[in-house]
């Protein structure tokens, strides 16, 4: 369907993904009270905790942009659902953790720029919510030795939630590329894969690590964390409409990189990318052999022979460098560009689009008609990413 504004189509797949990602976001919502439920009635209270603290951390941030992006707009509505609340209304909704559901009911008046609000809001919960989660699920299957259909659930919940957010992200960024060549449903594929792949490896990672040294987990956190923000920062952002807003961008963008990357800066990314792929498979490398040294020096209470250490920390290490195989597949087979010589005739002739500012995704940069009007701000804002 179009928009009435000028907006870019949104196809049949976009608007099933969209309303997937709906469905699989109250499930993740109904595991996270049982997990909750369970993990007090097993009194496993530091496990409740941490659920806890990531559920309530999770919800202020999505909040906070839900809210930060209204003020930018002057809270100009742009659905009927939007408007029935005044904006003290809308201001005490998001004080009360429900100002993001307003932009959830919104799928029955679905447009392109509304859900690319919404797929950023699902993108910044699935790294602060979804993700840490898994790894806590795992963390516990490896500490315990056993599955049980909590876990296992919830770790499903998860999985799914993240890899539905970063493609449906991927392909709402690209409904606002101009003169594009259409993304085919392959392609999606693909890039789910893909990501996927990596995102399992390093989330594993993190867990083995967490189930031998459960305390130095947040140390590690921390310190990459503060390493990532820095580069955030020396990246020069400019995302958000006020310097307080970027600044929680960037930290944000931190945690984000913690598990996967994104380009969030203007230029080519092919070396940032690089040095970022270096970064974490180094990190995976360490982390696996201090679980494989824990492993052999004070191994848990269920049987797990050395060699089979070895063989699960190699794994690990190998799915990522698959992942990358994959990544780098993807781009040079299946990523839909534009042709250069089409980009090369209509240059001369063509003005730019302004093309929304995107959270962090490689995408193609090209010259397109002159803009026309969008009712988000954010998609006003020149966006320049170059895929690897």
């Amino acid at each position: 369907m179009s928009d009435t504004q000028g907006e870019s189509k949104y196809s049949c797949w976009d608007f099933l993904i969209t309303c997937v990602g709906l469905p699989l976001f109250l499930t993740d919502i109904g595991l996270d009270i049982w997990a909750a439920v369970i993990f007090y009635q097993e009194k496993a209270y530091a496990c409740l905790g941490v659920l806890l603290l990531l559920l309530v951390g999770s919800t202020l941030l999505a909040q906070a942009y839900s809210w930060l992006w209204y003020s930018y707009d002057n809270f100009e509505m742009k659905t009927k659902v939007e408007g029935l609340p005044t904006q003290r209304e809308l201001t005490v909704l998001h004080v009360c953790q429900l100002g993001v559901y307003v932009r959830e009911i919104h799928l029955s008046d679905i447009t392109v720029s509304l859900t690319h609000d919404l797929s950023m809001l699902r993108i910044i919960e699935t790294f602060s919510e979804s993700a840490p989660q898994l790894t806590l699920m795992l963390t516990i299957i490896l500490q315990t030795g056993h599955l049980d259909p909590v876990t296992v659930l919830k770790a499903i919940g998860s999985a799914s939630a993240i890899a539905f957010s970063v493609t449906a992200y991927h392909r709402s960024v690209r409904s606002f590329l101009p003169d594009k060549e259409k993304q085919q449903i392959t392609s999606s594929v693909i890039y789910f894969i893909w990501n996927l792949v990596l995102i399992s490896s390093r989330l594993t990672a993190l867990a083995l690590f967490a189930s031998v040294l459960p305390c130095f987990i947040f140390t590690h956190f921390i310190c990459s964390w503060l390493v990532l923000f820095f580069f955030a920062w020396r990246s020069k952002t400019d995302f958000m409409d006020s310097s307080c807003g970027e600044w929680l961008y960037r930290a944000t963008v931190g945690l984000i990189w913690y598990f996967n990357w994104f380009s969030v800066a203007k230029g080519k990314t092919r070396n940032r990318t690089a040095l970022y792929h270096g970064y974490i498979l180094t990190d995976i490398c360490i982390l696996c052999a201090v679980w494989c040294w824990k492993m052999s020096t004070d191994p848990p209470d269920f049987v797990i022979e050395p060699m089979h250490a070895l063989i699960t920390a190699a794994c690990v290490v190998a799915v990522y460098i698959l992942g990358l195989i994959l990544k780098a597949i993807y781009y040079k087979l299946f990523h839909p560009n534009l042709d250069k010589n089409k980009i090369k005739g209509t240059s001369t002739e063509q003005q730019p689009v302004n093309v929304p500012k995107v959270l962090g995704d490689e995408v193609d940069a090209a010259p397109s008609p002159p803009p026309q009007p969008c009712c988000n701000k954010r998609m006003r804002k020149l966006a320049e990413s170059f895929y690897c």
